[in-house]
């Protein structure tokens, strides 16, 4: 029997990405093989080339007295909106709902070069000290909040590129310790020069659109953008009539404290944590039907990651079906994992399992069916979502079609 008081549901999901603003955009988009990945030159900084997935047009928000909104508020802002519209309530309904906002980055994209010739008068100039106050990751909670008027608690997740998923995790934590009656969660991250130019000195940018998990693979791209879920308990769903978008079935969180970027090659931490969100969602690995996969395109992630899904499918009776939908529009670093969870979501619903672009020659692992070419129709009852990041962090997030 389900206990409708502690089943989690998801009942709006807001997205902005390279496709545009709704997950109806980003469906059509995905399904159709459409790829947003493109050369960039000078568009984020002056001297940059590379490969990038940019949100274009977005018309800007107004702004009050008393906040400003950075980039990474501009977008969150815009998914939340979206959220609430796909959730069929009015931005009054969510008064005393609870925020959970994921990034890694905040407000760093209101800082420019100019910064670095005179400090102090950057600082001096209009609206420098209001810049100033939304660089905190925290800050991104707080502009959704104010913006619609919501009321309930606010968190601030800010743990790498498991950030969005963990966000998510953390917000069906709190419905069940009865913290708000609905949560907004999810992340947000733009295009800054910090992360590109931190990745590239890193030497993990692939030039050319990326190909996760093939065996010629460079490196990652990266892209923008940010994904919201409604969510809220199926007692609190059913009480409102809302339509019910997925079930969250199961979700994990763990952490590898092995190394500050690189992940133990063997993926043992992430396998604890797809073994720890089946056991949560009650369900074994010959269930679930996809995993959405973190798949970066970096020689190191994708190596551990099939390794992780060896270790976590033993025993499945047949390879499991894995892509990463990176290819798509590349890396959106603290919206990752939301997106990806929007995009599982869009996929169980449409019974879709989406190909790894450019993907010719695949890591060889017995145990992953690595989906590509064209796209899988098929009823598609449970799949998995995977993040990861640095610093050893893990979250996986198990959705499912229905209650059943």
């Amino acid at each position: 029997m389900t206990d409708i008081h502690k089943t989690i549901v998801i009942t709006g999901v807001g997205v902005v990405s390279p496709y545009g603003i709704g997950l109806n955009c980003l469906q059509a988009g995905m399904l159709s093989g459409k790829c947003r990945l493109e050369r960039t030159k000078d568009d984020v900084y002056p001297g940059f080339e590379g490969t990038t997935a940019q949100v274009r047009g977005l018309t800007l928000l107004a702004e009050d007295s008393n906040l400003r909104f950075s980039r990474t508020d501009q977008l969150a802002v815009m998914a939340a909106q979206d959220a609430m519209t796909s959730s069929g309530c009015d931005s009054f309904a969510f008064h005393e709902s609870g925020i959970v906002m994921a990034s890694t980055l905040g407000g760093l994209t209101e800082i420019d070069t100019g910064i670095a010739n005179d400090p102090a008068a950057w600082y001096r100039r209009p609206g420098g000290l209001s810049r100033g106050a939304s660089y905190p990751v925290a800050h991104v909670a707080d502009a959704v909040g104010e913006h619609f008027g919501i009321r309930g608690p606010r968190c601030a997740i800010s743990v790498a590129c498991a950030s969005g998923a963990m966000a998510i995790a953390i917000a069906a934590n709190m419905l069940l310790d009865g913290a708000a009656p609905i949560i907004l969660a999810g992340g947000t991250d733009p295009l800054c020069p910090f992360t590109l130019s931190g990745f590239n000195s890193l030497q993990a940018l692939d030039p050319d659109p990326c190909s996760p998990f093939d065996q010629n693979r460079k490196g990652v791209n990266l892209g923008e953008g940010s994904a919201v879920l409604v969510l809220e308990t199926l007692a609190g769903a059913t009480a409102r009539n809302a339509n019910v978008l997925a079930v969250l079935r199961g979700w994990s969180m763990t952490n590898d404290a092995f190394h500050t970027t690189a992940p133990h090659k063997h993926g043992t931490g992430l396998a604890d944590c797809i073994g720890l969100s089946m056991d949560m969602a009650e369900v074994s690995g010959d269930e679930i039907g996809y995993v959405n996969a973190h798949g970066t395109g970096t020689p190191l992630n994708d190596s551990a990651e099939a390794n992780a899904y060896e270790i976590a499918f033993r025993g499945r009776s047949r390879p499991i079906p894995v892509s990463s939908t990176k290819s798509y529009f590349g890396h959106c670093l603290g919206a990752a994992g939301a997106l990806e969870a929007a995009i599982t979501i869009m996929a169980i619903r449409a019974g879709a399992l989406l190909p790894t672009l450019r993907l010719t020659n695949p890591i060889e692992s017995p145990a992953v069916d690595w989906l590509r070419g064209e796209v899988k129709r098929q009823p598609l009852p449970l799949a998995m979502s995977v993040s990861s990041g640095f610093g050893g962090s893990n979250s996986v997030l198990i959705f499912a079609s229905d209650l059943s």
